[in-house]
């Protein structure tokens, strides 16, 4: 990924952390299960967003980097460990560097050492891809800046009581992962107001560093919110993503 190409995936990414922060922020203007529903479209975004979106020296959560693996199936359809359409063996290098056009109409714009070009969308067509040193990113042994805090708790408390009287009742739900299950026999009680306000304070927190940085800090930001993301708030998303989607379905 060029670096231009990565900063504007982060800008999106940023772009769409603003938007859930001022659905947040804006609960109150919001019915209950409108307000549901602009979380169960935001969230399952986030989390693939954050998922893709890998700092350099971070191991990928997810999507399988085929960069050494001949033996998968492109989209394309082809076994790469025999002869495909294009009449090259895609288990050895064939000796040839050029950019082919096999029949089955695909560019192969990305070298995966076969010596065939294979584009990052056509190995992996989830759109996964790793920020290295290549994409501007950094090295993860580089000294990473401090990022203070820009929420204060006074106004995390106010957010995440309006979400709970927005939702009533409904904002209880029985979870099995918390920390405290550990010592207990029984699910225990959580809040969607809590889990929501806890996945806004990383987020505000990073658009936050890239506003007032006038977008100078944008990769450090990210770095930092996604550091956090692996650590706590991923495991939070889906925690809250599955008692929003039991309201927002529920008959009652």
């Amino acid at each position: 990924m060029e670096k231009d190409e990565m900063r504007r995936r982060l800008l999106g990414v940023t772009a769409m952390a603003a938007r859930y922060c001022a659905v947040v922020e804006r609960s109150a203007d919001f019915e209950p299960r409108e307000f549901a529903a602009e979380m169960l479209q935001l969230l399952p975004r986030l989390y693939i967003e954050f998922n893709d979106i890998v700092p350099a020296g971070k191991k990928k959560s997810l999507g399988r980097d085929f960069s050494d693996d001949h033996d998968h199936e492109c989209c394309c359809g082809h076994d790469h460990d025999h002869d495909c359409c294009c009449g090259h063996d895609h288990d050895h290098d064939c000796g040839s560097g050029d950019d082919c056009d096999c029949d089955c109409d695909h560019h192969h714009g990305h070298d995966c050492g076969c010596g065939h070009h294979h584009s990052e969308e056509e190995l992996d067509p989830y759109g996964t891809v790793s920020l290295d040193d290549s994409d501007g990113f950094g090295d993860d042994d580089d000294e990473n800046p401090y990022y203070g805090n820009y929420l204060d708790e006074d106004y995390y408390e106010s957010v995440r009581r309006h979400i709970e009287q927005l939702l009533g009742p409904a904002d209880v739900f029985l979870e099995t992962f918390e920390e405290d299950m550990k010592y207990s026999d029984t699910p225990i009680a959580a809040s969607i107001a809590e889990c929501l306000a806890d996945i806004f304070l990383p987020l505000y927190n990073f658009i936050s560093i890239v506003k007032d940085t006038e977008g100078d800090e944008l990769e450090g930001a990210y770095r930092e919110c996604h550091n956090n993301f692996t650590a706590y708030w991923s495991q939070t998303l889906c925690n809250v993503l599955r008692a929003l989607n039991h309201y927002f379905y529920s008959p009652d």
